[in-house]
């Protein structure tokens, strides 16, 4: 069941310090002028948006005389984001915690990804899946969890036919935007993925209340709703772009210095994840998702880069930057767009990290002469 989106309109050496985008080649975006024949997709876990439209009070403060603390690392707006990364078709953005109600912070998001009048740059539509789960989803005042995709105008006016949410998730999770055939760029439907941490915490059923497992448990569920989500969209003549933050580190060269592989559930999560989404894994995954039909989705950063070069894109504060990292965030592609990856990579550097504890990725696709 589809429902309408709320809108307002083993060891791996360390990576550098600062390391500038991994690419194979050098991005290139839309510009100012669309072309549906080129698709950039961004995603980001932007681990809350509120810097990113808002002048932090920081601001006002001027460090004292011959203070030797360097300022804190603020935030650009969402516009100087969308700028930097040279006006991407769509910006996938997870951890976006807005409240469901907040009415005044969607507004002012929607507002900050326009473009002033007379300025030629894009101005984007944005779309919120925000939680509404009031069992599962009751922390930090409810501004938790949450996804939002903004979409170039000129791209979404020419291609896009639906964006929606799911009806199997409540936290805010999911945004589904689905376009159709334009030249020769296929049926599209481009997934904006928050997935689930697996803990030893309780789930509950989000109608009773009542207790119905761990959040490992439920992290598992969400790995076979998406699946079979995706099955029935490539089913139905679509090719997948899933795009986010999918909470899992796939292999050894995933995770610096170590992959985590204690407690044990973690590593089950990870077999799980390979064996629905990556038909030739070597995984061995659930007994469950065997019994499906997998996937045979493709990695884009690993299919640009091959298994040897590491990337990460979880660099967590508090930790000098580099020193401790995983690649959790990924952009998979059906095995129909195979043909037309291009380039991918990740934007590596605290300046990109900025606010947050994640850095954006990237890929690129072209259709052009296929």
């Amino acid at each position: 069941m589809e429902k309408k989106s709320k809108r307002s309109s083993s060891v791996s050496p360390p990576p550098p310090k600062r390391r500038k985008s991994v690419g194979a080649t050098k991005r290139s975006g839309l510009s100012t002028d669309v072309q549906v024949g080129h698709l950039t997709v961004y995603s980001w876990n932007i681990n809350g948006i509120g810097p990113f439209v808002q002048r932090p009070i920081t601001s006002f403060c001027k460090p004292s005389p011959g203070s030797s603390t360097p300022p804190a690392q603020e935030a650009s707006s969402l516009r100087d984001v969308l700028r930097r990364q040279d006006w991407p078709s769509i910006l996938c953005l997870q951890e976006v915690k807005i409240r469901e109600d907040d009415e005044s912070t969607k507004t002012t998001v929607e507002r900050s990804v326009m473009s002033a009048d007379g300025n030629a740059e894009p101005s984007y539509k944005t779309f919120f899946c925000l939680p509404c789960d009031k069992y599962n989803a009751r922390g930090f005042g409810r501004k938790i969890y949450g996804v939002c995709t903004l979409i170039r105008t000129d791209f979404f006016d020419k291609v896009v036919n639906n964006v929606r949410t799911v009806d199997w998730d409540a936290e805010g999770r999911f945004l589904v935007c689905e376009t159709r055939v334009s030249g020769m760029m296929p049926r599209l439907a481009i997934i904006n993925v928050y997935a689930v941490n697996g803990t030893e915490a309780p789930y509950k059923d989000p109608q009773t209340g009542e207790p119905a497992g761990t959040r490992h448990d439920r992290k598992l569920q969400v790995h076979k709703r998406l699946q079979t989500e995706c099955r029935a969209l490539e089913e139905k003549g679509f090719a997948c772009i899933v795009a986010g933050d999918l909470n899992i580190a796939r292999k050894p060269i995933d995770g610096h210095p170590n992959l985590r592989t204690f407690p044990k559930r973690h590593c089950l999560n990870r077999a799980d994840f390979e064996a629905r989404f990556f038909r030739n894994s070597q995984q061995g995954g659930t007994a469950a998702a065997a019994d499906d039909q997998a996937l045979d989705f493709i990695d884009t950063f690993r299919q640009v880069h091959g298994e040897s070069r590491p990337g990460y894109t979880y660099y967590p504060r508090g930790k000098p930057f580099g020193s401790s990292c995983d690649r959790v965030d990924m952009i998979l592609i059906s095995q129909s767009l195979k043909a037309s990856l291009q380039a991918a990579g990740i934007c590596e550097t605290p300046a990109d990290r900025s606010s947050s504890d994640h850095v954006p990725l990237w890929c690129t696709l072209g259709f052009e002469g296929e």
